[in-house]
């Protein structure tokens, strides 16, 4: 049974999502804009969030701002709109899924379970030695989860650590755009090719100089490699 805090300023949305997690076995908690979420954050622990991006007083992508200072919670956005920049915008923030509204509460509580899942992990007692890869001034500390370009850190969301950290280790390697979504959203994401671009072109974004280093293959994916 998970936590969900549910942020939406449309009763009729909150109680459909609520009825459905209820149903899956879960704990709804509600609030109705993003002043609200910031609160019960604050104040409560929860598996994850479900956030509206229009609403009154705050905005979704401000509160999500704001929780991101103090939390990692896993955060699925809503949104009435489509749009790239919104995704771009919302996936810039640390945000883990992205959903259009009308949406298939069944389908919502599908894609809750998949980023539980892939948010589990495994706890072991023996800190395991660091794994570090370097190639000119771009250092990746695999056991810490840090990204240090020309010396200086750069913070990337959670997919795109996940995405560097499997591309540098199958680095050399054509990466078909179904193995990529596959080995790191997992077989059970319900997005597509657009979510995987959209997190390449964030991820060249922070690597700077060394975006070079991720090479387009038209019509098959990518391929890493920080040979010149």
């Amino acid at each position: 049974m998970y936590k969900i805090l549910v942020v939406d300023d449309e009763e009729k949305i909150r109680e459909l999502i609520g009825k459905y997690a209820k149903f899956e076995g879960h704990e709804v908690d509600y609030a109705e804009d993003g002043m609200q979420a910031i609160e019960k954050c604050r104040d409560n622990k929860y598996d994850i969030v479900i956030m509206d991006i229009m609403m009154p007083n705050l905005d979704g992508f401000s509160a999500c701002r704001e929780i991101r200072k103090k939390s990692d919670v896993p955060i699925l956005m809503l949104s009435a709109r489509g749009e790239e920049y919104d995704k771009i915008n919302g996936f810039e923030l640390g945000i883990d899924d992205y959903v259009v509204k009308p949406f298939s509460p069944k389908e919502l509580m599908l894609r809750v379970e998949a980023i539980l899942k892939r948010a589990q992990k495994p706890q072991t007692e023996e800190q395991p030695a660091a794994e570090i890869y370097k190639s000119e001034g771009l250092e990746v500390n695999f056991t810490a989860r840090r990204v240090y370009v020309d010396g200086e850190e750069v913070k990337l969301s959670p997919k795109e650590y996940d995405l560097l950290f499997y591309m540098i280790r199958n680095r050399d390697i054509a990466l078909s755009r179904e193995t990529l979504i596959s080995k790191v959203w997992g077989y059970d994401f319900f997005g597509g090719d657009r979510t995987l671009d959209t997190h390449v072109k964030l991820l060249r974004k922070s690597l700077g100089r060394y975006s070079s280093y991720i090479v387009t293959l038209r019509g098959v994916g990518y391929r890493y490699s920080d040979e010149a």
